[in-house]
């Protein structure tokens, strides 16, 4: 076989595929067994497309007279998937370090929100921000999430709460999605909290009637690209009738519906979202057997979200209830000015301790259940043939050091890897 290739991996101690038989998500049984490739080899193709992975001898003796524009020897290193994030919110204006020390204090997160602090503090900063600033600290924030390992993030708007600065946040995600190598989901949240001086109602009318039909405008006059709709179910925010309308109009532009819900109380949430047929549902703190059930049965993931959970002294999310049931488990960082966290490794790491999830379910839940979850996983979340070529190099003799090591993802990171072209070449990493 002779032609041109991007990128050959060579001789690497570990490649793990996650799955090899085309499967969109791993639940129970299979996310504890990966599958892992010993002493193996990847080549990506001039299109980005992973054209072959298996044990190096077999790869080297099917690309005997293969040129490759960039060959990395990764002899005694392990090679992953880009890790997927499956639930952030990286478009925003104005810190809230400051009511890190009010939760520190005791202050709840709706003690907060009833103050004037979170979302709409927030929310004051980004009405105010322009696009250019709102752009650069968005591809400083995906810089980050890069660095760590990250290959593909979900963006949310939400911080916005009317037409023109909704619009203008899904407007900066769309020009980062077509400005940087990483991968994008774009996600319209306008239904993040009820706007100040509106009841509910009047908030869900003008969603429904001013939002929805300038976003379907946008997507198909300007070619705005928007995968995802997300509404916030819960007590004081949006109930669960307007929650309904709301993701129903969504799915009827043809959107997915990926949302928070039974985060704070138990809203049943789970329930309704498996009866619209969401495909995500993220929080669920407070999710009811019967809604682990409803999302068992429907096929719709469980985005947790560990660090949440961590920062606001909430319960854990039930990991471990929803595996044994058959749910599928996807994970996110819920990056925001609430829970300041860029890195899917420390996520990961959060989810064995705190949630009591094994580390081949944590990194399925990071890799093919996250991809799933933002409906990717046909071209992410794992090492197989036609699949993008975003994967992860690591400094260590095995995968599972990129969780066991908290916080040591800066120096076992060697390469990120997204469709072939190294965009992130870590000199700094360490020998462990």
């Amino acid at each position: 076989m002779s032609s041109n290739y991007r990128l050959l991996v060579k001789n690497a101690r570990q490649v793990v595929l996650i799955c090899n038989k085309g499967e969109k998500f791993l639940t129970k049984l299979g996310a504890q067994n990966l599958c892992v490739i010993e002493n193996g080899s990847v080549v990506i193709g001039s299109d980005g497309l992973i054209q072959a992975v298996g044990p190096a001898e077999i790869i080297a003796a099917k690309y005997p007279e293969a040129s490759f524009d960039k060959v990395i020897d990764a002899t005694g290193m392990c090679v992953l998937p880009g890790l997927v994030d499956a639930h952030t919110h990286p478009v925003w204006a104005g810190d809230r370090v400051h009511e890190f020390a009010m939760k520190l204090a005791g202050a709840t997160y709706m003690d907060v929100h009833r103050a004037g602090g979170g979302i709409h503090f927030t929310v004051d900063h980004t009405r105010a921000a322009g696009p250019s600033e709102l752009l650069v600290s968005l591809c400083n924030r995906l810089g980050r999430m890069q660095r760590a390992g990250s290959t593909l993030v979900e963006c949310k708007s939400g911080y916005g709460l009317e037409l023109d600065t909704e619009m203008k946040m899904l407007e900066v995600i769309e020009e980062a999605r077509r400005t940087l190598p990483i991968n994008i989901s774009s996600t319209y949240c306008g239904a993040h909290a009820v706007p100040k001086g509106k009841t509910v109602e009047e908030a869900t009318q003008d969603i429904l009637t001013v939002q929805l039909p300038r976003l379907r405008h946008k997507m198909s006059a300007e070619n705005l690209r928007v995968d995802n709709i997300d509404v916030f179910c819960e007590r004081g925010v949006f109930d669960l009738n307007s929650t309904r309308s709301i993701l129903q109009a969504g799915k009827d532009l043809g959107l997915n519906i990926n949302f928070h819900g039974d985060e704070l109380h138990p809203m049943n949430s789970a329930q309704l979202g498996a009866e619209l047929g969401a495909l995500a549902i993220s929080h669920l703190e407070e999710v009811t057997d019967d809604g682990i059930a409803a999302m068992a049965t429907a096929k719709t993931a469980a985005v947790l979200l560990p660090t949440t959970a961590y920062i606001l002294r909430l319960p854990q999310p039930r990991a471990r209830d929803m595996l044994e049931a058959g749910v599928i488990v996807a994970l996110g960082s819920d990056f925001n000015p609430n829970a300041y966290c860029c890195s899917m490794p420390i996520v990961m790491h959060l989810a064995c301790v705190n949630m009591r999830m094994s580390m081949p379910e944590a990194l399925a839940g990071a890799t093919i259940n996250a991809a799933y979850a933002l409906g990717r996983s046909h071209t992410h979340g794992s090492l197989e043939v036609n699949k993008h070529g975003d994967l992860l190099i690591l400094r260590a003799t095995r995968w599972e050091h990129l969780i066991y090591q908290l916080g040591g993802h800066q120096e076992l990171i060697r390469y990120v890897v997204i469709k072939g072209n190294v965009v992130f070449d870590n000199d700094k990493t360490m020998d462990l």
